[in-house]
């Protein structure tokens, strides 16, 4: 819930009544739907920042009103008296949007993973934390009616799609309706989904640089002009777009975590491209692949949730939250997009598993799905801090950027430093990481290393970053005095 509380500390309105309307409004425009169990008065002051008192006098006030109410050891859910009022609504654009086309695809590779080594490889989680029995319970449920006899919805099961249209609501601030979601296998299908049902050979698409490989991948599948925009310290540059009959028809972004530096697009700045977006009639696609990982900063809204145009596709996944081995994402995206991607899946039958998906519904439903974020929050921050304490010795030399969220982070080197020669050197010593030059489409304008934590241990994280902290003093003692 506190996702779209958004306070504003001058003197114009209190805390308490900027609290209430937003909450108010969250509940009338269903973003909060009827039923919700709002977080503990606690768990929310300790999210905004802000006094206890002001939230629990907030929500008496809103209590008294109608629009909550408390339930004696339960909590403080939003009424379910609530009068009836239109369902969530997801943007349209106005008319036909000129990126609907499309074709074909090949498939990407990734490198195999390292044995007996430290591998800080990117996009890995881990599940371990999930307690045993929370993870029985939901495969409980699923399996506790016999399967369909016939190939379920091919958008994904609707007990599902709403249920992840809630979750979006709450976690997101995304408006949206079962309809308006198509379960994927992955981030990466429905990635592909929407090149081949806009893209024909030598239409641009704009991309991130440097950005996301397997994206570019995919888009060159489908004979696509990839064109580069710069990305600086607060993610995608906006001003460097090009507008009118150049403009790119499909733009691909990573906001609340760019891929891979680590940037957050300020709130600013998305406004500005969703500008963009709606004045060149191009599609922004949003993935949000790690958003739900955030560390010492306050949450910001996606893009899909501002978006008032129609001219955003929304991607989430399953993979960090959970595990990549369930292949199960999501897709939000606006008419006719839509109609159009469940076509070429009609084609490919390529669907998320049904039991997948009935334990899915049960821990999205049950709440089992937030509490394990919360915990893994905590769980990823403490990997975030010793990868920081580790390499707090070479900050001279290699600044640590990225680390406000996701799962891995940017060590920037100072230009005299060769990555090349740093990242053979750790992988001779059992320590495998990823050289940022990878990312780019042209030329590197930074030199730097990836390194991501998600999957490790603490203690690997710990031995592996003190061995790269090693093998950096030693490559910059070697460029001031030679091999000795």
């Amino acid at each position: 819930m506190s996702f779209f509380i958004r306070l504003d500390r001058t003197p114009d309105a209190t805390l308490h009544d900027q609290l209430v309307e937003q909450t108010r409004q969250a509940i009338l425009t269903r973003r909060l739907s009827a039923g919700t169990r709002l977080p503990a008065s606690r768990t929310l002051a300790a999210e905004l920042g802000i006094s206890r008192n002001v939230i629990v006098a907030a929500f008496d006030e809103l209590i008294s009103e109608g629009y909550l109410e408390g339930r004696v050891g339960s909590g403080t859910y939003v009424t379910n008296d609530l009068p009836s009022a239109p369902g969530r609504t997801l943007a349209a654009p106005v008319g036909m949007p000129r990126w609907l086309r499309h074709e074909q695809r090949i498939a990407a590779t990734t490198p195999p993973l390292a044995r007996d080594a430290i591998d800080f490889r990117l996009g890995t989680p881990t599940i371990t934390p999930l307690p045993l029995d929370v993870w029985r319970r939901a495969w409980r449920d699923a399996l506790d009616v016999l399967p369909p006899t016939q190939y379920g919805p091919v958008a994904g099961d609707p007990d599902l799609r709403a249920a992840i249209a809630g979750y979006l609501g709450r976690a997101r601030g995304i408006a949206c309706g079962a309809d308006d979601v198509i379960v994927t296998a992955g981030a990466a299908q429905a990635l592909d989904l929407i090149a081949r049902a806009t893209l024909a050979p030598g239409d641009t698409v704009g991309m991130e640089e440097p950005g996301y490989p397997e994206a570019r991948n995919l888009f060159l599948a489908q004979q696509a002009h990839l064109l580069p925009v710069p990305v600086d310290d607060d993610g995608l540059r906006v001003d460097c777009l090009l507008t009118g009959p150049t403009a790119p028809l499909l733009l691909y972004v990573t906001p609340s975590h760019q891929y891979p530096l680590g940037a957050r697009l300020p709130v600013a700045r998305r406004m500005a491209l969703l500008a963009w977006a709606a004045a060149n009639d191009s599609l922004i696609i949003e993935d949000d692949y790690d958003s739900e990982f955030r560390f010492d900063a306050p949450p910001l809204p996606a893009l899909a949730g501002l978006d008032e145009t129609g001219h955003v596709a929304y991607i989430g996944t399953f993979s960090k939250v959970l595990t990549p081995s369930l292949r199960a994402g999501y897709l939000v995206a606006p008419q006719p997009l839509r109609a159009r991607i469940v076509g070429l899946m009609q084609l490919t039958a390529r669907l998320t598993p049904w039991p997948v998906q009935r334990a899915l519904t049960h821990f999205l439903v049950s709440g089992d799905l937030e509490r394990h974020i919360r915990r893994m929050r905590r769980h990823y921050a403490a990997k975030r801090a010793a990868l920081h304490d580790a390499l707090a010795p070479v900050a001279p030399l290699a600044r640590l950027q990225g680390l406000e969220a996701g799962l891995h982070a940017y060590l920037e080197l100072r230009p005299d430093l060769d990555a090349a020669t740093i990242i053979a050197r750790a992988a001779a010593r059992g320590v495998i990481v990823y050289p940022l030059g990878d990312y780019y489409i042209g030329a590197p304008d930074r030199c730097g290393i990836l390194l991501g934590y998600g999957g490790l241990t603490c203690d690997d994280v710990v031995r592996g970053t003190c061995i790269l902290a090693d093998v950096i003093t030693e490559a910059y003692a070697t460029r001031l005095f030679g091999d000795l």
